[in-house]
């Protein structure tokens, strides 16, 4: 997935040019055009969190129309830069606060679910079929099947959707898994419900919102070393 630094210069140009509906009526045809569009999407996606009105993002269109015509509003580069940036910070900041709360909401639910144990950290572990093999220790590599998604069951990456396990070492991954997998044996399955703390923080990743819960149905294939 492409990222785009929100407080660089270029942002108000190039950012603002993949929001226009009006330039992104027709579907892709060609193959420039897909990838055309698809640079739109990713860039675009970046910009989610600005919650943008729709007046707000009849200005962006505005921008990118004129600027394309030669015909731009003269602004200081430097003043509106610095205003970008504050309303940028705020509404992020704004997401982020939301986040939390709702994700703290929803840990507490998945706590709550028969079988479910939830350990100091806050990871909320319920095994749905037991292993029988050994455990894996926190610096195991190990293969493993995983289905993971936000709380409101958005699939945000999945290797069984890919059709192929991961392997890797469990001191590569973030927390919640480092903890939860080791408390798996090879061969069985559980579900691993991470607080924001133990997952991706404050800075969130690709379709991740900061300060995001998320959960993982994980299969422990087995243990590679």
């Amino acid at each position: 997935m492409i990222r785009i630094n929100l407080t660089k210069t270029y942002v108000p140009f190039i950012a603002t040019a993949m929001l226009s509906s009006a330039l992104m009526a027709a579907e892709p045809e060609t193959e420039d055009e897909k990838a055309f569009y698809f640079l739109g999407t990713a860039i675009s996606s970046n910009l989610e969190m600005m919650n943008l009105s729709e007046r707000e993002v009849e200005m962006v269109i505005a921008g990118l129309r004129d600027s394309l015509a030669g015909e731009a509003v003269e602004l200081n580069q430097a003043l509106y830069n610095q205003k970008l940036r504050e309303i940028t910070e705020q509404r992020i900041a704004a997401v982020a606060n939301e986040e939390r709360v709702a994700s703290q909401e929803y840990v507490s639910k998945m706590a709550a679910e028969k079988g479910a144990v939830q350990t100091a950290s806050g990871l909320v572990y319920l095994e749905t079929k037991a292993g029988d093999g050994a455990s894996p220790t926190a610096t195991s590599r190990v293969a493993a099947h995983y289905h993971g998604t936000l709380r409101d069951g958005t699939v945000f990456d999945s290797s069984v959707d890919r059709g192929e396990p991961l392997t890797i070492g469990l001191n590569q991954v973030i927390p919640c898994w480092t903890e939860g997998i080791a408390m798996m044996k090879e061969g069985g399955k559980a579900k691993l419900t991470c607080p924001s703390d133990i997952a991706y923080g404050e800075r969130g990743q690709g379709a991740i919102l900061p300060n995001s819960a998320l959960t993982f149905e994980v299969e422990l294939i087995e243990i590679v070393e």
